[in-house]
């Protein structure tokens, strides 16, 4: 059995970061009901470009995997009553929502308790249910901007830049699949549900890490750094090589000892203005543009045999196409294939979790599932007969034909 085998989740959840966080429990094996408001298409992810077309888009199958669907309108009285009768049996209710919809839409604790007192109601929302943004819409790009990531991403002097991913999306999905878990442990512990008040904000924020602590106890002010440099480590950068680039990080000072043999130039180890992360912090201008002076002169490959051999930590700046095809990557299971009747083998990434013994811990997955393609069965499942789900479906519970 996997480890969430045991766990039925209801979810209202679109796009990328709700449906982000629960593929990863999907694939630890609980049952995600995925409710699809017929009203608007179903989950707004099903449409994005470049690749959808007939309600279905390589974006969603990259979220979506091991879930079942069902189109259910919530706000009819019918579809109400389906609603609470999935909720009697389940752990949880997932959303990602703006702040102010789970109260809209009877979500929240208070409004399913009488139905379930175990239930936890986890919302993922922009900015939480609290506070003077609670009722805005949050993206990604602008919780990069608000969260102060954008002013540390970029060279200095150019444009503040967001990360090349969504990760305040999936960072996101992460902390609510956490707050999911915990809530559903302290209910089956007390016998009585919560609400988890998750939010894209609270997250970007958080994730400052660090460089928040440093400004907020010591008046450090954080900026851009050239070349993706560490702010205080060094050197800890990516370099340019005579014909593409690599990281190379000395996170220890064992690491710099080692690196100043690698290169050429064991002095650089005794030179008292190197001696420390400290020291080389206060020469930085004289040490990096040498070291760049001295990357530039071989390949990558040239630099990443002698660098490995002295376990000094560094990597090639891959492109995409080397980072899914790297020898790791595969042996590590990354990529899932599944069958679909319009894209054909579709290969997505798994999640990162993993229980189990290390080499023994994947299960088959499956495709991400057409818009409610699971309706009928998991309606079958609460005890409904053909007879009733007529009546549903010709009362407008699962959209207006």
């Amino acid at each position: 059995m996997r480890p969430l085998e045991d766990v039925r989740i209801i979810s209202l959840e679109q796009y990328g970061a709700g449906p982000f966080g629960s593929m990863h429990l999907a694939e630890l094996g609980a049952d995600i009901v995925k409710i699809e408001d017929p009203s608007a298409g179903g989950d707004v992810g099903r449409h994005v470009p470049p690749y959808a077309e007939g309600g279905d888009s390589l974006f969603f199958e990259s979220f979506n995997r091991d879930k079942s669907s069902i189109t259910l309108d919530i706000r009819t009285p019918d579809g109400r009553e389906v609603f609470h009768d999935l909720v009697r049996g389940a752990d949880a209710v997932y959303s990602n929502l703006r702040g102010d919809v789970p109260a809209k839409l009877g979500i929240r604790y208070a409004d399913l308790a009488h139905v379930n007192p175990r239930i936890v109601c986890c919302s993922l929302t922009g900015f939480g249910m609290t506070g003077p943004r609670s009722r805005e819409p949050g993206y990604d790009y602008v919780l990069q901007a608000l969260g102060g990531w954008m002013s540390l991403t970029g060279e200095p002097g150019g444009a503040p830049q967001k990360t090349g991913l969504s990760l305040v999306d999936y960072s996101g999905g992460y902390v609510a699949a956490i707050s999911l878990l915990a809530g559903i442990h302290a209910a089956r512990r007390d016998g009585v549900g919560t609400d988890c008040d998750v939010s894209l904000y609270d997250t970007a924020v958080s994730l400052l890490t660090y460089p928040g602590t440093w400004h907020m106890t010591a008046g450090y002010e954080p900026a851009r750094t050239r070349h993706s440099a560490h702010p205080s480590l060094i050197p800890f950068q990516a370099f340019e090589a005579a014909d593409g680039w690599l990281v190379v990080g000395c996170a220890k000072e064992k690491f710099w000892q080692r690196l100043t043999v690698v290169i050429g130039r064991p002095e650089l180890a005794e030179d008292p203005r190197f001696a420390t992360f400290a020291d080389r912090a206060r020469h930085r201008d004289v040490i990096v543009p040498l070291l760049e002076e001295i990357f530039a002169g071989r390949t990558v490959d040239e630099w990443l045999v002698p660098l490995y051999a002295a376990s000094i930590p560094c990597a090639p700046i891959n492109e995409v196409d080397a980072a899914l095809t790297d020898p790791h990557t595969l042996a590590r299971d990354l990529v899932a294939e599944t069958s679909h009747p319009r894209f054909g083998t579709v290969r997505t990434l798994r999640s990162a979790v993993r229980v189990g013994p290390p080499g023994d811990d994947r299960a088959p997955t499956r495709a991400a599932p057409a818009m409610g393609e699971h309706t009928d069965a998991v309606l079958r499942d609460l005890g409904y007969d053909d007879d009733r789900i007529a009546a549903l479906r010709a009362s407008g519970a699962f959209g207006k034909d």
